[in-house]
């Protein structure tokens, strides 16, 4: 479980690539140390855990799934990426609630400054809008944002000048692909509530008579 808060950049240093799974080494670019073997680290976002690491990188394994999932299979050497260890209990929560299990690619559609701060607007699946409200909370490579506003297919984020600094923000432009978490509280409550509604039914049976009932949930202000 991760924050969304990065703590810094690392530069991909070798990739070995096997069929549809690959090894990266990332050397963090800040104060990375006391980390073990096993633990888990977000790269971009994505929770990647440590094969192996020296005093000064890591290497760690992402599977094919993985790949087909983020933008990890498009690093190369030199690359630089967001690294954020994994929350520890007794941490403080900056950020929201991040399980680094990314659920799509975003493609930046604009950037505008506002300010010293930077608008950016994304587009991403239209089947992932449920589960994006404003003022809600979003990961973007590895990044907690809050959302300003959104729509079915799409969502803006202010980017602040300190997050500019710390992330591989400053890098994206328009037609780039990023990461894209959603929260994972919005996750369980659409879960909780599929059976109410049609189009997200599926396979899922309807709800049993003499527990929670439409009219119940109508009667309470839930829909």
């Amino acid at each position: 479980m991760f924050t969304g808060i990065v703590q810094g950049q690392g530069e991909v240093i070798s990739l070995r690539r096997g069929g549809n799974e690959c090894r990266l080494g990332i050397r963090p670019l800040f104060d990375l140390r006391d980390y073990t073997d096993g633990e888990s680290i977000a790269v971009n976002g994505a929770c990647l855990s440590v094969e192996s690491h020296t005093a000064d990188s890591f290497m760690a394994y992402a599977s094919g799934e993985t790949l087909a999932r983020t933008t990890l299979g498009g690093l190369r050497q030199g690359h630089l990426v967001n690294l954020e260890r994994a929350l520890a209990l007794g941490d403080r929560l900056g950020g929201h609630l991040v399980s680094g299990h990314v659920d799509c690619l975003a493609t930046v559609q604009s950037l505008r400054q506002a300010g010293q701060s930077v608008i950016c607007r994304l587009t991403f699946p239209v089947e992932l809008g449920p589960e994006v409200i404003a003022k809600g909370s979003v990961t973007l490579d590895g990044i907690s944002l809050t959302v300003n506003q959104c729509g079915p297919d799409f969502l803006e984020v202010n980017i602040i000048p300190d997050t500019q600094k710390r992330t591989t923000m400053r890098l994206w432009k328009p037609g780039i692909a990023v990461n894209m978490e959603t929260d994972i509280i919005g996750k369980y409550v659409r879960s909780l509530l599929a059976p109410w509604h049609t189009a997200d039914r599926g396979n899922q049976a309807p709800p049993t008579q003499g527990g929670i009932s439409r009219d119940l949930l109508l009667r309470n202000g839930f829909l």
